[in-house]
């Protein structure tokens, strides 16, 4: 028997395209013999819809496309995702589930039993939780059908579980099957990895091949790396997708074999496909064609400017150029080489006379109260007004620069350098985006090497660079992963071997700004834990920790 992994970027809510989508890939399936073709988790749907649900119209219209797209499956079978009414008297409305389709009928469902409402996950918000795993019969094999986090719960690969039940360990202590499990998993670093040894345990542990197709594409702040494959009873591998593109293999179940296609072989090779498809598919599924960006001549605007350059082409990405009285010759001669390198359009729009102007209206009502820091953040304003207004004059999408460094500990200025439709490296922490700017420029060197050797500097007054308030970037990002993604107390960073009264500043400059990253755009998540959608604190709070944790 051969089955095909149909590994596909969906549209939430865009039916009739996911379902063109998956017709198409079948017919490829077919051409191939391939007798049962699996997608991935809500491939109809698109992952996730959020309360979207909560429209009455739409979870209508996904049976009705449904419908319409099973009466098309014939000579073959398809595993697809989709949302199914719950028909009971109590509980949620919907439940994430799982059809098992052949002669245009639908023979087996599986509504998932596990809903993860965690992180960046609220699976709880709209969904019923199914009972069981359910199993279908074709072609004389039996298959245990499962989705995504219903196999995220093996006691023996798991330290702590989440759930109190497993519902793959009470399926097989029942029968034997083989396991399919449809998945809409959001990337992060190295997660590839940790997918495919946790399936490889529950293959040796029952003896069963598996096989495990995934979401791919990004949808807002989540990126899907796909990465799908298959395992033997002995949990190896026999089959895999690609990561980070639309993808199909095949698989011979009773030979054992399948096709393996490439996929990353660094951390840095991951995040550089992530922050493209974040990029590509943020744009298109947003009806955008072209993306414009301030560049000052820095590494984040040079490395975000080359990232959309490589994901949108030369012709799509604008840069800006807007120079004050403080921005350096160098800067803007970097600026342009870069623009020069990659082959994008610019602009040139100096700000001296706006700040003038500003500054003198301002100035009777400051009369002579220090206002340095509200003139610096008045020219990241100036800028910010005018890539929106150019934003708006074009039909161009805005990204802003900043990274995760900056925008943890607020170096950075609400309604300027933060303005903006998307953020690009707000996931990347500043010793990162140095990694990446010289892995880009392993392949060709467009980041001017001055960009990245000089001191980093928001060059907003004389002599200004970002260490003049912030610990070098190697201390701080250290510091940023241990409180932010570990959720380490002050103590346990402090023992890393910084100072107290660091590791207390940094803290608080963290906790202080959340008011700022309520107000940034959608941020393309490359970490265990981002800024955003799976990271919720309240803007008005005095929480501190106690003594014992200092």
């Amino acid at each position: 028997m051969k089955i095909a992994l149909a590994q596909i970027n969906p549209t939430i809510g865009a039916f009739e395209y996911n379902s063109r989508k998956m017709l198409d890939f079948i017919k490829t399936a077919k051409a191939k013999k391939a007798e049962l073709v699996i997608f991935p988790e809500l491939s109809l749907v698109g992952y996730p819809p959020l309360d979207l649900l909560e429209k009455e119209s739409f979870v209508k219209d996904n049976l009705k496309y449904l419908k319409q797209f099973s009466s098309h499956i014939q000579d073959i079978a398809v595993i697809c995702g989709f949302i199914d009414k719950n028909g009971g008297k109590s509980g949620k409305e919907f439940f994430n589930s799982l059809a098992f389709i052949s002669n245009r009928k639908i023979i087996a469902k599986h509504h998932k039993v596990l809903l993860p409402s965690y992180d960046v996950f609220d699976e709880t918000r709209h969904f019923e939780p199914g009972v069981k795993l359910h199993s279908a019969l074709f072609h004389q094999h039996t298959f245990a059908l499962s989705i995504c986090e219903d196999i995220w719960n093996d006691k023996d690969f798991w330290k702590h579980r989440l759930y109190p039940k497993d519902p793959v360990a009470d399926f097989f202590q029942r029968k034997k099957a083989i396991l399919i499990n449809i998945s809409a998993s959001p990337y992060s670093i190295n997660k590839l990895g940790l997918r495919r040894k946790m399936l490889s345990a529950i293959s040796k542990k029952y003896k069963v091949p598996s096989f495990y197709v995934n979401q791919v594409g990004s949808n807002d702040e989540l990126i899907f790396d796909g990465g799908s494959f298959a395992l033997d009873e002995k949990g190896k591998l026999i089959a895999q997708c690609s990561d980070f593109k639309e993808d199909l293999v095949m698989v011979d179940l009773e030979e054992k074999t399948g096709e393996k296609h490439a996929i990353s072989t660094s951390s840095l090779e991951e995040v550089y496909k992530a922050l493209l498809l974040g990029i590509q598919d943020y744009v298109r599924k947003c009806g955008f064609k072209k993306v414009l960006l301030g560049l000052s001549g820095g590494i984040d605007s040079a490395l975000t400017a080359a990232l959309a350059t490589d994901a949108l082409g030369k012709e799509n990405v604008i840069g800006i150029l807007m120079p004050s009285k403080y921005s350096s010759q160098g800067s803007i001669e970097d600026a342009k080489t870069l623009a020069k390198n990659l082959g994008i359009k610019t602009e040139l729009i100096p700000i001296h006379s706006l700040f003038d102007s500003y500054i003198e209206s301002l100035t009777p009502v400051f009369k002579n109260e220090n206002s340095q820091l509200t003139q610096e953040n008045l020219q990241a304003r100036i800028r910010g007004n005018l890539l929106m207004a150019l934003s708006n004059q074009w039909g161009a999408l805005l990204l802003t620069t900043g990274n995760k460094s900056e925008l943890g500990t607020g170096y950075c200025t609400l309604y300027g350098d933060m303005s903006g439709g998307l953020a690009v490296l707000a996931d990347v922490p500043k010793t990162l985006v140095y990694e990446l700017s010289r892995y880009m420029n392993l392949k060709t060197p467009v980041i001017p090497e001055n960009s990245i050797t000089k001191p980093p500097s928001a060059e907003l007054r004389p002599n200004q660079t970002d260490q003049d308030t912030l610990p070098p970037y190697d201390q701080l990002d250290q510091i940023l992963k241990a409180y932010i993604e570990n959720l380490e107390p002050i103590a346990k960073i402090v023992k890393k071997g910084f100072s107290q009264s660091l590791v207390k500043d940094i803290v608080k400059r963290i906790d202080r700004n959340e008011y700022k990253r309520r107000q940034a755009p959608p941020a393309l998540r490359i970490s265990y834990k981002a800024f955003g959608i799976g990271r919720r604190l309240p803007i008005a709070q005095q929480y501190q920790e106690s003594e014992e944790y200092q």
